[in-house]
């Protein structure tokens, strides 16, 4: 069953169009790598996506569980179980992360119309979705990613995936300046999160990532739309003869 369906897709920063028709179907219970070169549109799709406001939707549609993605706000979307984790993580000083999950579940619990979770029931969820990712408790105490190292950081980022249960997580470049063992973890952490229930988007340059987070489809973006998609041995393919042999095969 399809959860997301983007049809023709084309997005302006300014006067430059960055997206130029991307279709993409993912469904129910599926892993998407999305892999490209710097500069074609990947985190483009997932800010429209999320509802980044500083791209212009041209042309196109978006449909998300159904609906149309954008007659929903940002706050309505993250309600609807839209997760995007960030390249680069924000820092918010003087905000917990206990405090920061718990006005975000409470949230989400609202818009559903049920009662705020109880403070007994939000601990216990906390040190078992904690454990995912190898998150200290100390750390839970400190404000958002607050002088964090960036493995903390992306560690944060999938114990936060965890916490909401997301239907839809797109995870842009996660695996961005991580070492092995930060890889591991973050990857781990995301495999267990995942439900035939939900989908996952992974934005990525590196196969390496893909060893740990099996896709079952990886789509490459080049050029602001989505020209090749395959399972995982076209990632290795890509990492055996790069983007130019996407270019040549286009040209012929």
């Amino acid at each position: 069953m399809a959860l997301l369906e983007i049809k023709d897709l084309h997005v302006n920063i300014g006067e430059k169009e960055i997206l130029k028709g991307v279709n993409l179907t993912v469904n129910k219970g599926e892993i998407h790598a999305i892999m490209g070169p710097n500069g074609n549109g990947k985190s483009t799709l997932a800010a429209v996506i999320a509802g980044n406001d500083k791209f212009t939707v041209t042309k196109g549609e978006i449909i998300y569980k159904g609906k149309d993605l954008f007659s929903m706000s940002v706050e309505q979307r993250a309600c609807e179980g839209v997760f995007l984790g960030f390249q680069y993580p924000v820092e918010i000083p003087g905000v917990s992360i206990t405090n920061f999950m718990k006005t975000a579940i409470n949230e989400q619990r609202r818009y559903k119309g049920l009662d705020p979770m109880s403070a007994k029931d939000f601990l216990a969820l906390m040190k078992e979705k904690e454990k995912y990712v190898e998150l200290s408790s100390s750390l839970a105490g400190r404000s958002v990613n607050e002088g964090f190292s960036g493995g903390e950081k992306k560690r944060n980022e999938i114990f936060q995936m965890a916490m909401l249960q997301p239907t839809l997580s797109i995870l842009d470049e996660t695996d961005s300046g991580l070492d092995i063992d930060a890889l591991r973890i973050v990857a781990s952490g995301v495999n267990k999160v995942h439900t035939p229930e939900d989908a996952i988007i992974v934005i990525t340059h590196y196969q390496r990532l893909l060893d740990y987070i099996v896709p079952d489809v990886v789509d490459i973006l080049y050029e602001g739309r989505i020209v090749k998609s395959g399972d995982k041995e076209l990632a290795k393919v890509l990492e055996e003869k790069g983007y130019d042999w996407i270019r040549k095969e286009m040209e012929e």
